[in-house]
């Protein structure tokens, strides 16, 4: 038997936007799920020419604690992915370079998230960052190899989104 949608309810909690959706489990049982509604989003892991990573250290609320962040963010209304990720990358970091789409990956299993995966090739610095008023963010470059323990610490939000750049890159 498969799971079977009885129903789907929009609320909010605050500012977040949330679905409680109905589900009769394959053994029959019914079961609420409440699920985040979250748009698009963009990441990019973006290397300069001497292939260092460029990243974003911010505060990050949930954890409550700073973490070293590859940039991205929100897609927004009437926004293609290719442009969020360059409109992104420059936003918070200053840099431009060559981007490709890597694919798709999802948030959580209980989010609508879908994240627009890219890697940046031989950026440089073009122009000063252009933050949010809720956005402190100071860019950091650090190497390859401290990159790749960066991603097995897990002290970061979009670990997936690494390895699929890294992977991409052929520089797992």
């Amino acid at each position: 038997m498969e799971w079977k949608k009885i129903k789907e309810e929009p609320f909010n909690a605050g500012y977040r936007k949330l679905l409680k959706k109905t589900f009769q489990l394959p053994n029959g049982q019914v079961k609420d799920f409440d699920i985040k509604r979250e748009g698009p989003a963009v990441c990019i892991l973006a290397l300069d020419e001497d292939k260092n990573v460029i990243l974003t250290k911010q505060y990050r609320p949930g954890m409550e604690k700073i973490l070293l962040e590859m940039p991205g963010g929100v897609v927004e209304k009437n926004e293609k992915p290719e442009e969020a990720v360059k409109r992104e990358l420059l936003e918070e970091t200053g840099y431009a370079g060559d981007i490709k789409f890597v694919g798709t990956s999802y948030d959580c299993a209980y989010s609508t998230m879908v994240r627009y995966n890219f890697v940046a090739t031989g950026c440089q610095k073009i122009a000063e960052q252009n933050l949010d008023e809720s956005e402190f963010i100071e860019v950091i470059k650090i190497s390859l190899p401290d990159f790749r323990n960066h991603l097995r610490s897990g002290e970061l939000t979009d670990v997936e989104s690494g390895y699929m750049g890294l992977d991409f890159l052929n520089l797992l």
